[in-house]
């Protein structure tokens, strides 16, 4: 059995280069889906763990080298920030970039520590990702994760559980604010990652993307700003005077976002936030009710 794993192993690791897919995800999907330990990997010596089927390991990988199905819906799971994700074709796979959100989040309560023990939203919340980072950043905030889709809050909930968050999150079915009726006026912050892709650009996406991932967590209409325009118009209704309004947005739409935020004539403090790579990836600002803000700017995430 060892010999025939390394010779397989050794096969697969040709495939990927061929493929041009990147031999880490190989290792990534053996350690998570088949136990192996990543050191015996990289020295490519010692027992494996045993019950190991091949057959049904080179089936996952012929997967993803010809179907293109992510590696981390062929494992189930994903690593974001300090979580062990499960995962699955109903939700969108999180993504490192959108981490950088909830440390937003953090900084924009850092000299309000009302807003930290507040009433909180992560709106379209998926895997559960945003909420539960919230949850474990403001460990006195209440937390709501919103999802119109039934198999997403299934696995927002399975999250939940497996992080032992599943006390401090609230799910809950519906269209963006529907279902937090009860809340209004009354929340310290709203976060969301929605949908922001133009719609004929979701068919040019990466297979990966645009053949396994859900079209109703990435398609933002005609020019992307669909659900964003949604989010800047019935947010005041919901938001408590001073409350986050926060987003991740396309590379290049934070200027049309935070526009739409002045025009409303209800939010003060507008800024974009860089990632990592340099691209204005978020887009903040506070709920003022019946003021409008004196500027808007550009702000560099650390």
């Amino acid at each position: 059995m060892t010999a025939d794993f390394w010779t397989w192993y050794a096969q697969a690791r040709r495939q990927a280069s061929e493929q041009q897919v990147p031999i880490g995800e190989l290792d990534w999907l053996l350690v998570e889906w088949a136990g192996v330990d990543r050191l015996r990997l990289r020295l490519q010596v010692g027992d494996l763990p045993s019950g190991i089927d091949l057959e049904r390991l080179d089936q996952l990988w012929q997967r993803r080298l010809v179907d293109r199905v992510p590696v981390q819906y062929l494992a189930g799971v994903v690593g974001w920030r300090n979580f062990r994700l499960q995962v699955s074709p109903g939700v969108l796979i999180p993504r490192p970039e959108t981490e950088l959100i909830v440390d937003l989040a953090w900084e924009l309560t850092a000299t309000n520590a009302l807003l930290r023990r507040g009433v909180w939203a992560d709106l379209g919340t998926g895997s559960g990702a945003i909420a539960l980072a919230l949850a474990e950043a403001m460990p006195e905030a209440t937390i709501w994760a919103v999802d119109r889709s039934t198999a997403a809050l299934e696995i927002a909930h399975l999250n939940a559980m497996h992080t032992g968050l599943d006390h401090r999150i609230h799910l809950a079915q519906g269209n963006w604010f529907e279902p937090l009726a009860d809340l209004a006026g009354h929340l310290a912050g709203m976060v969301s990652n929605p949908p922001y892709i133009p719609s004929a650009e979701v068919p040019a996406l990466q297979p990966e993307v645009a053949d396994h991932e859900p079209h109703g967590a990435l398609d933002g209409g005609p020019d992307g700003l669909d659900c964003l325009r949604h989010l800047v118009k019935t947010a005041p209704a919901y938001l408590r005077p001073g409350g986050v309004w926060l987003v991740e947005v396309m590379a290049g739409q934070a200027p049309a976002v935070m526009e739409l935020l002045w025009a409303k004539g209800s939010y003060q403090e507008i800024t974009a936030h860089r990632d990592l790579a340099g691209i204005d990836r978020f887009v903040s600002a506070r709920y003022q009710p019946l003021r409008r803000p004196l500027s808007v700017e550009i702000a560099p995430t650390a």
